[in-house]
């Protein structure tokens, strides 16, 4: 029998182009045979059932790191988009186990859990049958706790609530560079693509009068509204929905843009990801008719694209002069993250090497 349902991911990938039900009798080893072939599976069966498939799915993928050789010289450009290449495919493969949803929302399973909270805060609300990856609704639930217990920011001495598909501010190097670095101005400041509102906060903590936040994602502008009231700066912060730059200019001009060129390939990549270096030139392109004069732009970004070969420190360079900047001082900071100390790590070698650096900017 033929049935229909509206298809409601919170992470937006596509619907799947063929679904069929299934229940507890299905086995990993047959839920991986119909994956692989594209055939996306509705779960009927126990919650807690679907949940053990999926991590018994998971196993039997390449997670794009194991059993992968380190690299530290030539051809690790190559390796690291095979590698991102795979975590894709393993991402899209255990996309495939759907789940149920109905109105509250809710998961339509036996033993599923309270996800009312979770999903609405990741999705939104849910009015008629629909189906979502059962990975989307783990993701609301893990994202709600985060959202929920907050993060501990020491160059803020408070704590931010990062929403769902905004990216937590979980690397403190890039924090503690603005809040050391020497402030041209206290009169305004933009802070541009602010995300869950910590670099604004750490500008009006440091005594700006006035700090205009811009992001093009309206979650991440109703995130960085209830960081910023929480944290009582509402009335020094102002949040603006717009891409890049806010009307007008300012004596200090504040941008961490995405630290790596590539493809985004879920929400949070998006932090991350940069595709063809679009918010890095859009910035550097634009901070000249932006800054007050003898005001300065601050470049937050890191060097892994370097020692990864995704980009130069020429094409860098050759993108501030192309703005009509010049590089009036930088400070940086050795990577501080797991990652970076971690042998285990197919990319330690450009891993161990990365610096993170503010790059002070000033108009020719």
């Amino acid at each position: 029998m033929e049935r229909t349902a509206l298809w409601r991911p919170a992470s937006g990938v596509a619907a799947p182009k063929s679904v069929e039900t299934v229940d507890d009798s299905l086995t990993a080893d047959q839920a991986y045979r119909l994956a692989v072939q594209g055939r996306a599976m509705l779960w009927t069966g126990d919650y807690h059932n679907a949940r053990q498939l999926l991590s018994a799915l998971a196993r039997r993928l390449l997670d794009g790191t194991t059993g992968r050789k380190k690299h530290d010289g030539g051809g690790v450009a190559e390796e690291f988009y095979r590698h991102r290449q795979a975590r894709s495919q393993r991402a899209r493969i255990l996309g495939l186990l759907l789940v149920p949803l109905e109105a509250g929302p809710a998961v339509a399973l036996r033993r599923a859990p309270d996800v009312a909270a979770a999903w609405l805060a990741a999705s939104g609300p849910v009015e008629a049958a629909a189906v979502a990856p059962l990975q989307d609704v783990l993701g609301a639930i893990g994202a709600q706790e985060w959202r929920r217990k907050g993060l501990r920011v020491e160059a803020l001495d408070a704590v931010i609530h990062p929403h769902y598909g905004t990216f937590a501010p979980i690397r403190s190097e890039y924090l503690d560079l603005v809040a050391q670095a020497e402030l041209p101005s206290t009169e305004l400041a933009f802070d541009i693509g602010t995300g869950t509102g910590v670099l604004a906060a750490i500008l009006a903590r440091r005594g700006v009068r006035r700090v205009v936040a811009t992001d093009s994602e309206p979650r991440a502008i109703a995130c960085a509204e209830e960081n910023l009231a929480l944290l009582g700066l509402s009335a020094v912060v102002e949040p603006v929905l717009g891409d890049m730059f806010p009307a007008g200019r300012a004596p200090l001009a504040v941008c961490n843009p995405p630290w790596l060129p590539g493809t985004a390939h879920t929400l949070l990549d998006n932090a991350v990801y940069d595709p063809k270096s679009r918010m890095l030139r859009a910035f550097l392109n634009g901070l000249a008719a932006h800054l007050e004069p003898g005001g300065e732009g601050w470049l937050i970004i890191s060097d892994l694209a370097e020692h990864l070969g995704l980009r130069t420190r020429e094409q860098l360079l050759g993108w501030i002069a192309g703005g009509g900047l010049e590089v009036l001082g930088r400070l940086d900071t050795p990577a501080q993250h797991p990652r970076s100390m971690d042998r285990a790590d197919p990319f330690f070698e450009a891993r161990s090497r990365e610096v993170t650096s503010l790059w002070k900017l000033g108009v020719k």
